[in-house]
């Protein structure tokens, strides 16, 4: 079995860790290190908490039929990402549509972000790409694919 075998075999299990670990980094930092989330974030949150327990079920069961309804909460949530921390790294964007309430989504509780890029949006772009990569991986299996 190559990597393609493996990730088609433990594709769903991968994403639901990688969407644990992130539900878990995000509630550490807010609930241990005290990081109010700003209002972007919570958007994130909103489509990846979710994905711990559909994706929990999935691997549990093995259910590749979650698939579908999964990828577009990883997807939109990404897009959010994508947004979030070009706000953190281009300033006119801040003034676009500006955070009121709360902690400004500019903030950048790294400072200048870990080796100058990596920031929370950042990681968080990061799952959920590495969710949707997993995803892709695990459509069908080995029959469908044709192997023995």
């Amino acid at each position: 079995m190559g990597v393609r075998g493996f990730l088609r075999d433990y594709g769903i299990y991968l994403a639901w860790l990688v969407a644990l670990v992130a539900t878990a980094g995000s509630l550490y930092l807010s609930e241990v290190l005290h990081y109010e989330p700003c209002r972007l974030c919570w958007f994130q949150r909103i489509f990846m908490y979710p994905q711990v327990i559909l994706l929990g079920i999935a691997a549990y069961k093995n259910d590749r039929q979650i698939i579908p309804y999964v990828l577009p909460l990883s997807v939109i949530g990404g897009l959010i990402s994508i947004y979030h921390y070009s706000e953190q790294k281009i300033p006119a964007l801040a003034k676009l549509l500006p955070c009121k309430i709360g902690v400004p989504c500019n903030v950048d509780y790294l400072g200048q972000g870990w080796f100058g890029f990596i920031t929370i949006p950042f990681m968080a772009l990061l799952a959920f790409v590495l969710i949707v990569v997993f995803l892709l991986a695990a459509r069908g299996t080995r029959e469908e694919a044709g192997e023995q």
